[in-house]
């Protein structure tokens, strides 16, 4: 996977985070100097996020979004939360869940996702986004729950137009659906199982891995 022998993109899919940024930053030309800032989305997000940014010269952020697992099936999405109190539920998915189990799962997350804001800012307020161009990016969208979530946060936060961006996604995850203005990816298969199953190497990406691509971000490494 990744880049075939004469250097174009191989379309079966990628090597890892890395080289998936890569090859979703060549998709994202248009937004160069457009007031952009690139938001990935922990955990696994960032390491995308790092290389789109770089290629734009654009500063990197993160949107805080936490998953809500359903409580027999973590894996599986029912919603999400995100920074500013700002979630989606999945009401498709609620059927056979009851509201004592709904509740637990929103409260567990909830604080995860603030211990998480605190861990990975440090102190370091969020980049301005108002009157900007939000970019969010993830390492791929499966049920766009987590999307959802970060591009009502990134309007919350004042950005005039948001692009969701991912590697992968499901050809119906569209912009309407994401509620975002543009969504950008480089593979769109008809058949989706999971995220992973287009990465060789789809290994999970650690907090201490987000916060030292936060602590070097790419536009201060082409200022070296």
């Amino acid at each position: 996977m990744g880049a075939g022998p004469d250097g174009s993109e191989d379309m079966t899919g990628f090597t890892d985070r890395r080289d998936a940024g890569r090859q979703l930053a060549r998709r994202m030309e248009h937004l160069r100097g457009s007031d952009v800032v690139v938001l990935g989305l922990p955990r696994g997000g960032v390491p995308v996020a790092w290389d789109v940014a770089q290629a734009l010269g654009a500063p990197l952020d993160v949107i805080v979004v936490r998953k809500l697992g359903l409580p027999h099936q973590p894996e599986v999405a029912m919603g999400a939360l995100g920074e500013g109190g700002i979630g989606v539920l999945e009401h498709a998915m609620l059927s056979h869940v009851s509201d004592r189990e709904l509740d637990e799962v929103q409260h567990r997350e909830s604080a995860a996702l603030e211990s998480l804001v605190t861990e990975l800012r440090r102190g370091r307020p969020p980049v301005d986004l108002t009157g900007r161009v939000a970019l969010v990016v993830d390492d791929g969208l499966a049920t766009g729950a987590t999307a959802r979530v970060a591009v009502d946060v990134a309007r919350a936060r004042g950005a005039r137009r948001v692009v969701v961006a991912a590697p992968v996604a499901p050809a119906d995850a569209t912009a309407t659906r994401l509620g975002a203005d543009e969504v950008v990816t480089v593979l769109s298969p008809a058949v989706f199982q999971a995220v992973g199953q287009f990465y060789t190497d789809f290994s999970p990406t650690t907090t201490t891995e987000v916060i030292d691509l936060l602590a070097h971000p790419p536009t201060a490494a082409q200022q070296d």
